[in-house]
């Protein structure tokens, strides 16, 4: 267990409190819990590659804790009905088919496919869009100007997650493609 590791970890560990203060409509905890989950996310990925510190059991713990956050987020925005429940289908669908490409590369050829620069783009805006939500609906600025601010952000969250997940699917293949190949001439 490296710091990196011991980050996501906390990450890990933080989802079920986030969800109980979204629940509760504690926003300000929810606020602080989803920040402080961003910030741990960049902090144990700069150590991790700076101090060589990537582990397979970070390549998959990591993306899964931003996610869990993610999703836990999103699922109560969509419950208190702050945004349409279309975003939490999308995200949740694209991590279903990451997550179940990910287990056959991983049991075909032991491979872990790291994040990219896409996939960490689509996170950080969705980390930006979900506060921006959470802040603009609970301070009672809810007019239409920050619904629109709040649909733009969105929009762009789910277009470079499509975007995230169309890569990866590239990269699949590619993956795949290539064990088919050693397979084939071993």
């Amino acid at each position: 267990m490296n710091i990196p590791n011991i980050l996501t970890t906390l990450r890990l560990i933080i989802v079920p409190f986030l969800g109980y203060s979204m629940h509760k409509e504690r926003y300000i905890l929810a606020i602080v819990l989803f920040a402080f989950g961003g910030i741990t996310d960049v902090v144990d990925g700069y150590i991790a590659r700076k101090f060589n510190m990537i582990t397979k059991w970070g390549k998959f713990f990591d993306p899964l804790a931003d996610k869990l956050m993610q999703i836990t987020a999103l699922t109560f925005l969509v419950i208190k009905d702050f945004i349409p429940v279309v975003v939490l289908i999308i995200v949740v669908l694209k991590e279903l088919l990451m997550l179940i490409g990910g287990i056959l590369l991983y049991t075909k050829g032991k491979t872990v496919i790291g994040a990219n620069w896409y996939g960490k783009l689509a996170t950080v805006i969705f980390y930006f869009a979900i506060i921006a939500t959470i802040v603009l609906r609970i301070e009672c600025l809810s007019n239409s100007y920050t619904t629109i601010a709040i649909n733009i952000a969105l929009s762009l969250a789910v277009v470079c997650t499509l975007f995230a997940l169309v890569r990866y699917i590239i990269i699949y293949f590619k993956f795949s493609k290539n064990y088919e190949k050693d397979v084939k001439n071993n």
